[in-house]
């Protein structure tokens, strides 16, 4: 392999803004991974459908699609460290109304709750991400950015870890047939189940006020900000006319979607195979460790091999992966679904890197549409939750093409990762020249 790369992705002197905007990739981590095993539990609590339970990631991923723009807009006119402080506070607010949530027992307040608090990850993750890009060099901007991004699922793995040894192993409707049980049993059950939903967020809210205290105390470099000048109309069509820009946005929608399918679903992928809500969230917990190892291999290889060219790769690997868990099924179909985490790990922040290269200043509103098409976060796995529908309540109680529909579900996240691949072949071209 020949190398590269040979400036330092983080040049001494942006080292310590660097840190702390990386913690910020981590927070949001926590918040997504603790959020994913929710969908069932609210499933069996409020008694409602696999597509309303999925309403669960519509709000959360709604949320960035919402506030995404004007994020941008707000970070544009003023500096990103205000769209760092906006983002803490909203995401502060959003976490601490699962107190009232719970206490009223209404599953409407709780996706209010997530959708603010997703107000403000759009707003963190519309200011860290270009901050991220413009802390150093340019040749070194898809490494830097791989490098922060490696940090999110370590926040994930601690929200997985939270929701399996907090949440899901104490859930008292996970120990009982909760439909068969009269009106007073049910209410007592509920009532436990939804306080100890809400414990780990209010936490939460705390532990990001604090963060927000240390970010207003600290001095932030003001590169890449361009107070006042907005600019917007010309900064919108130099976008809607940049192809790879745009082709960008869709190949990030339809990765984020597979990315929250294959995560969120693996619960009942291995509820259908006789495993318990905790037992198979725990392969959700490998799955991340996968994801987080291959991150950091990826960071490595990035060094040696463009990004483009390693996507496609990872790519195919991951519609390999997806086939194996459509059609061989079984536990062997539980460990290729897990093993697709491994090829996705490096295709959020290169798709990033890739579209928006060379943006300059407008990479802020570019920015947003990005962090917009985490909207695939929120209306695929409602796709999928009809899938899982069609037969009934159960998961494997109708077969597609020979296979439980649970299975055949997965052809979703399959055809999200076949985009993927055609926007890597696509700018492999570029990236030569």
């Amino acid at each position: 392999m020949t190398e590269i790369k040979s400036k330092p992705v983080v040049s001494k002197e942006y080292l310590v803004p660097f840190i702390l905007v990386t913690s910020l990739f981590a927070l949001w981590g926590f918040a997504n991974d603790i959020t994913n095993p929710m969908v069932a539990t609210f499933k069996t609590v409020m008694e409602i459908s696999n597509t309303q339970a999925s309403l669960v990631q519509f709000a959360f991923y709604g949320g960035y699609f919402t506030m995404a723009i004007p994020a941008a807009l707000f970070i544009k006119k003023y500096t990103y460290k205000s769209g760092i402080l906006m983002g803490l506070a909203l995401y502060a607010a959003g976490a601490l109304m699962f107190y009232p949530a719970a206490s009223f027992e209404m599953f409407g307040l709780f996706l209010v709750s997530l959708y603010i608090l997703t107000f403000g990850l759009a707003f963190l993750e519309t200011t860290a991400n270009p901050f991220i890009l413009a802390l150093g060099d340019e040749e070194t901007a898809t490494r830097r950015l791989n490098l922060a991004q490696a940090f999110n699922p370590i926040g994930a793995l601690l929200g997985q870890f939270v929701a399996i040894n907090f949440i899901l192993v104490a859930l008292q409707s996970s120990d009982v047939k909760f439909g068969s049980l009269d009106l007073a049993e049910k209410a007592i059950i509920r009532t436990h189940d939804l306080m100890l939903i809400r414990n780990p967020y209010v936490i939460l809210g705390l532990v990001v006020l604090a963060i927000l205290v240390v970010f207003v105390l600290s001095k932030m470099p003001t590169k890449g900000d361009n107070v006042h000048d907005l600019q917007v109309g010309d900064s919108f069509k130099r976008l809607f006319t940049n192809s790879r820009y745009m082709f960008g946005v869709v190949a990030q929608m339809f990765y984020v979607g597979a990315q929250i399918m294959c995560w969120t679903y693996i619960v009942q992928y291995g509820e259908s195979i006789g495993m318990s809500k905790a037992e198979a969230q725990s392969y959700n917990l490998i799955a991340t460790s996968l994801f987080l190892g291959s991150r950091w291999i990826c960071t490595f290889l990035l060094k040696y091999i463009s990004g483009p060219k390693l996507m496609m790769t990872f790519s195919i690997g991951a519609i390999i992966m997806m086939l194996g868990t459509i059609f061989i099924g079984g536990e062997i179909g539980l460990y290729t679904l897990i093993g697709g985490s491994a090829f996705m790990s490096l295709m959020f922040p290169t798709i990033y890197g890739i579209a928006l290269d060379g943006l300059g200043d407008d990479a802020k509103l570019g920015s947003a549409g990005l962090v917009m098409a985490i909207v695939g976060g929120a209306v695929m796995p409602v796709a999928q939750g009809a899938i899982l529908d069609l037969g009934g309540e159960g998961y494997s109680d109708l077969s597609i093409m020979g296979t439980p529909e649970v299975n055949f579900s997965f052809i979703l996240p399959l055809i999200c990762f076949v985009v993927v691949a055609i926007y890597a072949y696509k700018s492999i071209k570029p990236a030569r020249s």
